[in-house]
């Protein structure tokens, strides 16, 4: 493990200033970052599709690692982890399940977001044990409706957001009136707060590989999420083009126990614009 992991003691409270470190797990260099108080059950955060580091909104994160051990990581083949992005979520799960067991953990919280929530349905249905909590947001099951549909959503989104030189997640995270595209535009600043340090970006290959990887998800059986006894929450907006809102309330059906929260006039990114409401909710779930 990397000598550097322990090298400060003091706690960092604000996203912006986490180091980057990285670790070293069956020949993969996994880079990440750590903020929040030690000791407890860390909450590890799974990414979405074309993410790295650079890309979780520091107002869900900030609120969340003032209280908890906040983890966040890029997966094999992703940002400045070595090696390559799996072609499958259920390989992209082991993987993730290689990096946290490399930093020393045998009971972790999840909190996730869109290919990130599917990597977390598959890394629990084959390693129970090591989830205590379960956050899904803007996410769906394997076999879910709809869900093959990701990728020519999202080449169109990519091709209207070059056309207006605008990032890529205002189309494909807002709705495109007054209110989303408000918020879009805070969000895409909220990322930009970090100014050193940033992340390598994902490359065009890894991002087809992820993109092939959720259209076999979305075209697979449908999943037993019945065994899924964790405490989940589940959260997304009410009108997601990428992964659309009914899955939202699919898992929710389908996850015994599990609680849903839809936000009003919002997309796949529902949980960035109302994070003033979704944040402390998260933080509560967590805490429980």
């Amino acid at each position: 493990m990397n000598s550097n992991r322990h090298a400060r003691d003091d706690i960092v409270t604000a996203y912006q200033n986490a180091p980057t470190r990285t670790v070293v797990a069956d020949g993969v260099t996994y880079a990440y970052r750590e903020l929040g108080p030690k000791g407890g059950v860390p909450v590890v955060f799974f990414v979405h599709l074309a993410a790295n580091l650079d890309n979780w909104d520091p107002r869900i994160i900030d609120p969340i690692a003032a209280r908890h051990h906040v983890i966040t990581f890029d997966n094999r083949g992703v940002g400045a982890s070595t090696g390559r992005v799996p072609g499958s979520i259920e390989a992209m799960a082991d993987d993730a399940v290689t990096f946290i067991k490399a930093l020393g953990f045998d009971r972790v919280d999840i909190f996730s977001f869109s290919l990130g929530g599917m990597i977390a349905q598959a890394l629990v249905a084959k390693y129970p044990t090591l989830v205590r909590k379960l956050v899904l947001t803007g996410t769906g099951p394997a076999g879910g409706k709809d869900m093959d549909k990701v990728a020519g959503v999202t080449y169109y989104d990519i091709l209207r957001a070059t056309l207006t030189r605008s990032d890529p997640k205002e189309f494909l995270f807002f709705n495109r009136n007054a209110t989303g595209k408000v918020a879009a535009r805070a969000f895409v600043n909220r990322l930009a707060e970090r100014t050193t340090d940033r992340d390598a970006p994902l490359k065009i290959t890894a991002f087809r590989t992820q993109l092939k990887a959720i259209k076999k998800w979305g075209r697979a059986a449908p999943a037993d999420l019945s065994a899924i006894a964790h405490p989940t929450l589940i959260a997304n907006g009410d009108n997601d083009r990428m992964v659309p809102s009914v899955l939202s309330e699919d898992l929710h059906r389908r996850i015994k126990g599990s609680e849903l929260v839809i936000y009003p006039d919002s997309g796949h990114g529902g949980i960035f614009q109302f994070h003033e409401e979704f944040a402390p909710l998260a933080v509560d779930f967590l805490a429980r």
